[in-house]
């Protein structure tokens, strides 16, 4: 048995290891901000505010990331937390009662069963029993009840996504929704539901309940990455990773000839021990810190708690190829014409009354620069006129090309068609090591 004196200088050095929320930082410093100037006569009055922040800066401390301490006895994957019943998540020592309910007027229950709370999400456990004799299935429910937002202290979370199941005769449903983190400051919480009526109106009911912070559970992993891979066009920026008992995200942002959201979505691999982690999907943000788009990217829970490496790879993203040579318009025809590594097809070349049609074929992800996309004819250069929408070429050999027509106002025929390049999903395959803190 440990003794009085082993308890507290475990308690001593875990109060040594607590750190503020790193968005706790700038919601202080912009509030100071706001403070106005003040004549010199009153720096008792700015002397309070400073602290009244540090004191602020001290309950953060001690009041939220003790609570974030606790952590389960086993890590649950994402099918687990959606597929299985609070009940169930509860058993494995995950999240906190709630079960409050509301009564919309037609007599349907609303029911928050539980919630679970960290560093990188906030999932909301609900049922709704449907009216005596009433009778739901898949694809009902979008159309009758939604959950709208989640309010509290420093708390304004709009939900992320949800799932959900009927059960076996319609009467029930259960869905689990996904909200932004909530803030450890706020003691109750409000989540807003509305139901759509028959007479096409909306009504809504709002639940609260008392939010325990103390059951909130502490990230394995929170820690800054500030490493950098260099693109066509660029720089894509992985900036913190956060793995939370209930998911892993990645935060970076780009830097790009743009200045801003790229034409595609990079695809990265998390890999922990070797091992590649299920990738849920990412979503692009406005990163306020760096003045540059952002992005969020959202894995499965770590494999283990055990970490001895991370890895990111950056598998593909958007690509630019120059066009250094004109392409000849001569004899147009289904072969391809290589330019880098990726290929494209002048399909036909055909009169028209008021000049001429162009038809330009090329993988689904190739993105012709049109702003510089001319013809040579008759010694002037010809820019583009209007270009159709996409439209499947089927080569019957398993591969779909996608074809446009380019149609150019000239009385002479084209001889050449020029571009600066074009855009393309390029496979980079590029690593970089994430530091592992043997401390924690």
């Amino acid at each position: 048995m440990r003794t009085i004196k082993e308890k507290l200088l475990e308690h001593k050095q875990s109060f040594k290891r607590i750190q503020a929320p790193s968005e706790l930082e700038g919601r202080l410093r912009n509030a100071l901000q706001k403070v106005p100037a003040k004549p010199r006569k009153k720096n008792k009055a700015l002397l309070w505010v400073a602290s009244a922040a540090a004191a602020l800066i001290l309950i953060a401390g001690m009041y939220q990331y003790p609570a974030f301490a606790y952590y389960g006895a086993k890590l649950l994957d994402r099918n687990e937390l959606i597929s299985f019943s609070f009940s169930e998540v509860a058993e494995q020592g995950y999240g906190q009662t709630v079960n409050k309910s509301k009564k919309f007027d037609d007599g349907s229950v609303i029911t928050i069963n539980g919630v679970i709370a960290d560093d990188n999400a906030f999932l909301m456990y609900y049922t709704i029993d449907f009216p005596a004799g009433s009778k739901f299935g898949p694809g009902d429910r979008s159309s009758h009840y939604n959950v709208d937002n989640l309010h509290g202290f420093l708390t304004d979370s709009d939900p992320k996504e949800g799932y959900g199941n009927y059960n076996h005769d319609g009467s029930q449903y259960k869905g689990v929704y996904k909200f932004e983190p909530v803030s450890p400051f706020s003691r109750t919480l409000t989540a807003t539901f509305s139901k759509w009526q028959d007479n096409g109106e909306q009504a809504s009911s709002a639940i609260s309940f008392k939010f325990e912070a103390n059951k909130a559970m502490k990230s394995i992993i929170n820690q800054k990455i500030s490493k950098s891979v260099a693109v066509d066009q660029g720089t894509i920026h992985y900036d913190t990773i956060t793995a939370s008992p209930t998911s892993t995200i990645v935060r970076g942002h780009y830097e790009l000839e743009n200045k801003g959201h790229p034409w595609f979505f990079a695809k990265t691999k998390l890999l922990v021990n070797g091992t590649e982690v299920e990738y849920w999907g990412g979503r692009s943000s406005n990163y306020t810190n760096t003045g540059f788009p952002g992005f969020d990217l959202e894995f499965d829970v770590l494999p283990t708690d055990k970490i001895e490496t991370i890895e990111l790879v950056l598998e593909n993203f958007d690509g630019y190829q120059k066009v250094e040579e004109p392409i000849s318009l001569v004899s147009p025809s289904d072969q391809s014409i290589r330019i880098g590594g990726e290929k494209l097809w002048i399909r036909s070349v055909t009169k028209t009354d008021s000049g001429y049609d162009i038809v330009i074929a090329r993988k689904q992800f190739i993105i012709l620069e049109a702003d510089s996309l001319s013809v040579q004819a008759g010694g002037n250069l010809v820019p583009v006129a209007s270009i159709s929408a996409s439209r499947p070429w089927d080569l019957n050999n398993g591969n779909v090309l996608w074809e446009q027509t380019y149609s150019f106002i000239t009385s002479n025929k084209p001889e050449q068609l020029l571009l600066d390049g074009f855009k393309y999903i390029k496979n980079y395959d590029k690593k970089i090591t994430i530091p592992v803190d043997s401390k924690k």
